[in-house]
């Protein structure tokens, strides 16, 4: 039977907004990532078939064949084709997925999936608002998609707001989760949890070059004061800047290849991949669906929750992982041991490959077999991918 293997997974430490990765540009960032995996497997870097890559806002400095022009930008032979995707918050999560499939099959044995996105440089949503204040076309959802569903736009801070009312969180629940993150992501740079999967890549600061290794969102100090004196994004609501996810700039990636590959290269995997799975769903409420995707990812593969050693649920909002457990019967001491985006910032299309560098390795440090990802996307979309630890 075919298999898919990842070899390595890697990612930058994230950078806050205007922070210290705000200086790269996407291309060079992305292909750091790149050569990195390279010089971390010893690789020849003619062996590589592909390089997928997840961007969710191409526009500018990320337009234009982000991917291909990361792989100009990085050591690889410029015989390596590359190809930039958009699954929203999955892009670099659907990466894998493709990745495995071409590696599955047997159409090619070497590829990389990878994400980047510099949310300093290129903003959320600017890919959509520059066309407007230039007057250029009526937006990304035509008339019918809107009558269809009733309502004048598809928001993700509505659809947190709707799944937090829908499963009975209250800000209090939400803002004690966000604390939690920080608390976990704090303890785990301090305990050198995140050293073999960032890859650290120089920065200019105030005190002269440095290379950037820590995450910069993380808030060393967070109180519950200072989380619950955030204002809501709307009146009533309960949905914050501080129980939701950073901003944040940063790249990652993953080698993936089959059993042939293995061995022509000499190489040795970290993790099987063991079920893909992707599902859609309601784009109204639209963040709820990694719980439908949980569940079939789970029947398909045989597997209970039980089963599963630890879980990193993409923490776009805190109402997000809390409706997962509550909803898949899950342990939170196994949910994002080392933090999640709330805390360590949530780079959009690059927060797939990170969520797997940072579940793989958790895997390895804590000798636990099967780690599953998850992620909500825009549009009522969410990706599931399994891996057992080698």
């Amino acid at each position: 039977m075919a298999e898919a293997y990842i070899v390595d997974a890697i990612r930058t430490a994230g950078g806050r907004r205007n922070g210290k990765l705000s200086t790269w540009h996407p291309n060079d960032l992305a292909a750091e990532v790149l050569n990195g995996l390279l010089d971390r497997t010893g690789i020849d870097p003619a062996a590589v078939e592909d390089v997928i890559m997840g961007c969710v806002t191409q526009g500018g400095e990320q337009s234009t064949a982000l991917g291909r022009n990361a792989v100009l930008a990085s050591r690889l032979p410029q015989t390596v084709p590359a190809v930039t995707i958009d699954r929203q918050c999955g892009s670099s999560q659907q990466a894998i997925q493709f990745a495995a499939q071409a590696v599955l099959s047997g159409t090619q044995d070497v590829v990389i999936a990878s994400g980047v996105e510099i949310m300093s440089r290129v903003p959320m949503y600017s890919s959509v608002n520059l066309y407007a204040q230039a007057g250029m076309g009526t937006g990304p959802w035509s008339k019918r998609v809107l009558d269809r569903y009733s309502v004048p736009e598809f928001s993700q801070f509505k659809g947190a707001q709707m799944i937090a009312d829908k499963h009975g969180f209250s800000r209090a629940q939400m803002d004690e989760y966000a604390l939690e993150s920080h608390r976990r992501a704090a303890a785990a740079v301090e305990a050198g949890a995140f050293d073999a999967e960032i890859l650290p890549v120089p920065v200019d600061t105030p005190d002269g070059p440095a290379l950037h290794r820590v995450d910069e969102g993380v808030r060393f100090d967070a109180s519950i004061e200072a989380i619950g004196s955030v204002k809501t994004l709307e009146e009533g609501g309960s949905i914050t800047a501080a129980n939701a996810s950073q901003i944040c700039d940063g790249a990652s990636g993953v080698l993936i290849v089959n059993e042939k590959a293995l061995k022509a290269h000499g190489l040795t995997p970290l993790a099987r991949i063991h079920n893909l799975t992707v599902t859609a769903g309601d784009p109204v409420i639209m963040l709820e669906e990694p719980l439908e995707a949980t569940r079939r990812a789970l029947s398909r593969a045989g597997l209970t929750i039980g089963d599963i050693d630890l879980y990193e649920v993409n923490e776009a909002f805190a109402s997000v992982p809390l409706a997962w457990l509550k909803a898949v019967g899950a342990d939170p001491a196994k949910l994002n041991v080392n933090g999640g985006a709330i805390a360590l910032g949530h780079p959009l299309g690059a927060s797939g490959t990170k969520l797997m560098a940072t579940l793989i390795h958790a895997l390895r440090a804590r000798g636990g077999r099967y780690g599953l990802q998850t992620m909500c996307e825009g549009g009522g979309v969410a990706n599931v991918t399994i891996v057992e630890r080698l």
